[in-house]
C-alpha cells in the first residue's frame, strides 16, 4: 500500500464486534472499496456517512449486524455514534499519511483489518495515463 503512485494516505479499516471474521473482513473491504470513500480522505474530509454508505453495500446474508448501532471513529475520534453524529469532525487529523478508520457493528466479537489507499489526482493520472 505505502508505494501506490500518487497516493498520499495509507488507510487501515478495521471492523470491530462482527459476527464472524468474514463478516468483519466483508465491510472491511466494502469500505476500502469505495472510491467516495477513498477520495474524502483525500480531500482530508472525515465523512462518516461514506464509510456507513460502503458498509450497508454488504448484503445481511453475509454480515448481519443493526446499521442503527454503528459507530465509526476515525484517527482515534469517534464521528458517528449510533449511525448518528458523534464527535466533532474538525478534531479529526487526516495530515498524517497513516489514517485509521474503525467501524464497530456491536454485533459479535471477531474483527478484521483491511489496508488500502486514498484516490489522490496523481493516483488517477498515472493509472490513466499508464500506457500512454
Amino acid at each position: 500500500v505505502a508505494d501506490a503512485e500518487g497516493a498520499s494516505h495509507d488507510i487501515a479499516v478495521t471492523v470491530v464486534n462482527a459476527t464472524s471474521e468474514d463478516a468483519a473482513e466483508a465491510v472491511a473491504r466494502a469500505v476500502t472499496r469505495s472510491n467516495l470513500f477513498k477520495a474524502a480522505i483525500f480531500g482530508k474530509d472525515p465523512n462518516w456517512g461514506r464509510v456507513i454508505a460502503a458498509a450497508g453495500t454488504v448484503p445481511e446474508d453475509i454480515a448481519p449486524y443493526d446499521a442503527n448501532l454503528m459507530d465509526v471513529v476515525i484517527n482515534g475520534v469517534q464521528v458517528c455514534r449510533a449511525a448518528g453524529v458523534g464527535d466533532d469532525r474538525d478534531l479529526v487529523d487526516l495530515e498524517p499519511r497513516e489514517v485509521r478508520v474503525e467501524i464497530d457493528l456491536h454485533a459479535g466479537d471477531a474483527s478484521a483489518t483491511v489496508w488500502t489507499n486514498d484516490l489522490t489526482h496523481d493516483y488517477v493520472h498515472e493509472n490513466s495515463a499508464y500506457s500512454s
